[in-house]
């Protein structure tokens, strides 16, 4: 079975969740609610059969002039990627779940968003969380909602930044 979802066909091969080839993406970064939406990919991808992939998208660097110093800008930036996804796993694992699949990529958050989600198939939905204080959902979720979602090509599900693990165990 062959189906367009945005400007991707998508095959039922690419989301049967009974072989495991479904992927929840999760974009990692340093706010708080960052965890309450690894924890719900992670709860939701364990009760279909998926996977999580946690992305973390770095600044480019752009330091031309002198190769070797944009290649040390480049090393340390995944560097502090791989060190941030550690973190977040570490706190993942505190819940019980399995440590997800990593990626990288170097650019504009949203660009390497739909980037990873052109490159891999299999991803069937992305998971974002909102933040809980009175200043805003953050600022990826308010890019995403400010206008650009429909233009995804995965559905996307933003977690409330205020539920509790129990509260994201219930739901999913």
């Amino acid at each position: 079975m062959k189906s367009t979802i945005g400007s991707r066909a998508i095959t039922s091969e690419d989301t049967n969740s009974a072989r495991g080839k479904r992927k929840f993406l999760v974009v990692i970064d340093d706010t708080p609610e960052c965890e309450h939406a690894l924890l719900y990919a992670a709860r939701r991808a364990k009760r279909t059969g998926a996977t999580v992939l946690a992305l973390v998208v770095a600044p480019p660097t752009e330091f031309q002039h002198w190769l070797n110093v944009e290649n040390l800008m480049r090393e340390e930036a995944e560097e502090e990627a791989n060190e941030m996804l550690d973190r977040s796993f570490a706190k993942l694992s505190k819940h019980g779940a399995e440590e997800p699949e990593r990626r990288i990529v170097f650019g504009n958050r949203t660009d390497g968003i739909r980037e990873v989600i052109g490159d891999d198939h299999s991803i069937a939905v992305l998971v974002l969380a909102a933040a809980a204080g009175a200043e805003g959902p953050g600022p990826l979720v308010s890019a995403i909602a400010s206008g650009q979602a429909g233009t995804y090509p995965v559905p996307i599900t933003i977690v409330p930044g205020g539920l509790t693990p129990e509260e994201i165990d219930a739901i999913t």
